[in-house]
C-alpha cells in the first residue's frame, strides 16, 4: 500500500498537481459550510514538499561511491575481493547504464555470462572483455570455467552493492534479490581431505627427507634439510587446522606460553613489529595448544632461533605480495609441492589439511564445541550461536587435554624428529 501511495504521489507531483483537488470539494455531509472551510492557499502551503528528483547516477559513478564510502569496514582482502567483482559487473552491464534502469533483465544478463566465464580470463585473454571472453567459451564449448561458487560470489558481492544503492535511495529495490546459480557440488565435497598415502608422499618427499636445497632445489633428492617456511608450514597446517594466511602470517611473539602450556596465539593484533594481520572471522581470534608432535619436530628450537636472531615474523621469506596476503604466493608454491611430490589429487590444496585436523578431532571424540573453538570455527546462528556470547570461553587446560588426544595415526613423521636431524 505504501508503496502504490508513493507512486500516486510521485505521479501526481510530475503532472504539476501539490494535491488531489477532489479533496479540495465539499461533500454532502461535511460538518461546516463550504465558506468556513480553510483556504485553498493554507492547504497548498500545508502540503508536504515535492519529492526529490530521482538520481541521475550512472552504474559505474555509483559502484565507485560505494567502493569509497568510509562506513565500509573492509579488510584489504575484503576489498580487493569486492573490487573484482565491481569490474566484473560494471563490464559485463555496463558502467553508463543509469541506476533508475537498472532491471531484473540486466541482472539475468550478467548471470548468463558469468555461467561461462573462463577460468582467469583476465590473464588468459587480456585483449577480451569478460564478454568476449565468455561468448569465446560457450561457441567452443570449453569446460575450463568458474565454478558455481565463485560465480555466485560475484553475484552476492553485486547484491550488496545494490542493497547499498537502495539504502542511500539510488535504487527502489534490488533486482538480483534471490538470483543464484545452482550449484550441485554438495558443502562437504567442495574440499577433501589429503588421504593417507597423499600425506605419506608430502612428508616423505625430498623437502622432507633430504632435498638437494630448500629453495629451487626442494624437489630434488639431496643431503640437506632445511627446516624453512617450506618445511614448518604444512606440518603446522596438519596439526593445527590453522587457515594457510593464519600460519603465514604468524609473529615470532604469537608462540607463547600462556597458563604454563605453549601455544600458538591467533591475533590480528601484533604485540611488536607491522600490524599487517587479518583474520577471516570473529571466531578465528583463538588459542592454539602446540602439538607434541610439532615440539618432537624442533618448531620451539625454530621459533627460539628466530627471536635471537631478532625477527618480528616467524616466516619472513614469505612474500606479503603487493596485496599484503602472504598466503597467495605460499598457496601457489604448495600446489607446485603437491605435484613434485605426486600427492596432488582434484579437490585437495593446502586448506586440505583443514579437513584432516577436522577428522582427527572427530576419531578422538572431542566435545563439539571444544572443536569448533579449536579450529575457529563459528557455532552458526540460533541459540547455540547466542550462548557463545556468554561465559570467557575454555581454558588453556582444556583446550590443551583435547590437542593431546589427537593422535595422527595416519601419517608417520618419526624421521622428522629435532635429534634425528
Amino acid at each position: 500500500m505504501a508503496r502504490v501511495e508513493a507512486e500516486i504521489e510521485h505521479r501526481r507531483w510530475a503532472a504539476g498537481l501539490h494535491c488531489d483537488p477532489t479533496l479540495l470539494e465539499p461533500s454532502s455531509d461535511d460538518a461546516m459550510p463550504r465558506s468556513q472551510a480553510i483556504p485553498d492557499a493554507a492547504l497548498v502551503e500545508a502540503e508536504p514538499s515535492p519529492p526529490v528528483p530521482t538520481s541521475s547516477l550512472t552504474l559505474g559513478e555509483a559502484y565507485e561511491q560505494y567502493m569509497t564510502d568510509p562506513t565500509q569496514g573492509w579488510s584489504a582482502r575484503t576489498r580487493e575481493a569486492y573490487e573484482t567483482s565491481r569490474r566484473l559487473a560494471v563490464s559485463i552491464i555496463g558502467k553508463d547504464v543509469p541506476m533508475r534502469s537498472l532491471a531484473r533483465a540486466h541482472c539475468r544478463d550478467y548471470i548468463d555470462v558469468l555461467r561461462f566465464m573462463p577460468r582467469n580470463a583476465a590473464k588468459r585473454f587480456p585483449k577480451l572483455t569478460a564478454r568476449q571472453a565468455a561468448d569465446r567459451a560457450r561457441t567452443r564449448g570449453e569446460t575450463d570455467l568458474i565454478s558455481a561458487a565463485n560465480a555466485n560470489t560475484c553475484l552476492a558481492n553485486l547484491s550488496s552493492f545494490l542493497n547499498w544503492a537502495v539504502n542511500e535511495e539510488l535504487l527502489d529495490r534490488n533486482p538480483i534479490r534471490g538470483l543464484r546459480l545452482p550449484d550441485d557440488t554438495a558443502k562437504k565435497d567442495k574440499r577433501f581431505p589429503f588421504s593417507p598415502s597423499q600425506l605419506h608422499a608430502i612428508f616423505n618427499a625430498p623437502l622432507y627427507r633430504g632435498c638437494f636445497d630448500g629453495e629451487r632445489g626442494y624437489a630434488k633428492p639431496g643431503i640437506e634439510r632445511p627446516r624453512n617456511a617450506r618445511f614448518w608450514v604444512p606440518l603446522i597446517g596438519l596439526h593445527t587446522g590453522m587457515r594457510l594466511n593464519e600460519i603465514c602470517q604468524l609473529d615470532v611473539a604469537d608462540i607463547r606460553t600462556v597458563d604454563g602450556v605453549r601455544c600458538f596465539v591467533i591475533t590480528e593484533e601484533s604485540v611488536a613489529g607491522s600490524t599487517d594481520k587479518n583474520l577471516k572471522t570473529g571466531a578465528s581470534e583463538r588459542l592454539m595448544p602446540i602439538h607434541k608432535n610439532l615440539i618432537d619436530c624442533g618448531l620451539l628450537h625454530f621459533v627460539d632461533k628466530q627471536r635471537r636472531a631478532g625477527r618480528m615474523k616467524l616466516f619472513e621469506e614469505i612474500d606479503p605480495g603487493t596485496k599484503g596476503v602472504r598466503s597467495v604466493a605460499f598457496s601457489k608454491w604448495f600446489t607446485q609441492f603437491l605435484r613434485s611430490c605426486g600427492a596432488y589429487q582434484p579437490r585437495t590444496c593446502f586448506h586440505s589439511f583443514r579437513h584432516n585436523f577436522r577428522d582427527e578431532l572427530r576419531a578422538a571424540r572431542v566435545d563439539h564445541d571444544l572443536a569448533m573453538a579449536l579450529g575457529g570455527w563459528t557455532n552458526g546462528t540460533g541459540k547455540r550461536g547466542a550462548s557463545e556470547n556468554y561465559g570467557s570461553g575454555h581454558r588453556v587446560a582444556v583446550l590443551a587435554e583435547a590437542v593431546s588426544q589427537l593422535t595422527f595415526r595416519e601419517v608417520d613423521i618419526s624421521h622428522l624428529a629435532w635429534n634425528a636431524k
